[in-house]
């Protein structure tokens, strides 16, 4: 064979043990109104498939900037159905919103107000004349934040494996062992991941950089869609080699979802 216009194999993609099936959920920044009806699709789309063990993992970011943070906190904990096993991962706005109810953290340096929190304290019906420029006292806060949401969110990993896949929240340090990465990185690292183009000793799947359309590149797929200002929330499903989307969208006032194949 002439080496010099041989095609150059494809990399094998990434798979999914046997047996089992994996949905990944973008951030979901308080739009309960459109993860209720996506899960509902899920639910439908997996009972729809071959029997698997079926896992849904929603990626982070439950709370700030949408309306709906107390609920989608309290639906996570109480509310969420029996057709799969959920994994729930740590996001950077929930670091924020620990730290902010921390009496021991240095709140000079919480910018939690400025990039969600005001919407996720109204949410658990804390009153507008208590909220200024600064961080309210964690005391106040908890007043308001029940304790057993604290340790909800606190318990929360920063990212799971199935087979060839790595999830998490915003991403892994290149060059870095998968099992030696840092939690902040996996919480809020951004450019280097995204511009990174090397393997990272898995595919990994991850929110947090908001893209219009799913961003898939060779080593790595970004799912957040923005839900909280595009009225998009976006899943990944994933079963061997195949991958496939699932997205709930605010159409003339009305979610609607849809299902349509990924190459």
């Amino acid at each position: 064979m002439n080496t010099l216009t041989a095609r150059r194999a494809e990399p094998p993609r990434p798979q999914i043990p046997a047996g089992q099936r994996v949905y990944a959920v973008g951030d979901v920044h308080g739009r309960l109104d459109l993860l209720l009806p996506l899960l509902a699709h899920i639910r439908d789309d997996s009972a729809a498939r071959a029997d698997a063990d079926a896992h849904v993992v929603l990626l982070g970011d439950l709370v700030d900037r949408g309306p709906y943070s107390a609920e989608t906190v309290e639906y996570a904990i109480s509310g969420l159905p029996s057709f799969a096993t959920f994994h729930i991962l740590m996001g950077n706005h929930e670091e924020a919103m620990l730290r902010a109810l921390d009496p021991h953290e240095d709140r000079a340096t919480n910018l939690w107000l400025k990039f969600g929190g005001y919407e996720t304290l109204a949410s658990y019906g804390m009153p507008v004349a208590l909220l200024g420029e600064e961080l309210p006292p964690a005391e106040t806060l908890r007043h308001y934040i029940p304790e057993r949401h604290r340790q909800f969110l606190d318990s929360l990993p920063d990212a799971i494996r199935f087979g060839d896949y790595v999830l998490v929240h915003a991403g892994i340090r290149p060059g870095v062992a998968l099992e030696d990465q840092n939690p902040s990185d996996m919480r809020w690292i951004r450019q280097e991941f995204l511009t990174s183009k090397g393997d990272h000793g898995a595919f990994i799947v991850h929110g947090h950089s908001i893209s219009t359309e799913p961003d898939l590149q060779a080593n790595r797929m970004g799912i957040d869609t923005g839900a909280y200002r595009s009225g998009t929330l976006t899943a990944l499903g994933l079963e061997g080699e195949r991958r496939w989307l699932i997205q709930a969208s605010v159409i003339d006032g009305e979610v609607q979802t849809k299902l349509s194949s990924l190459g």
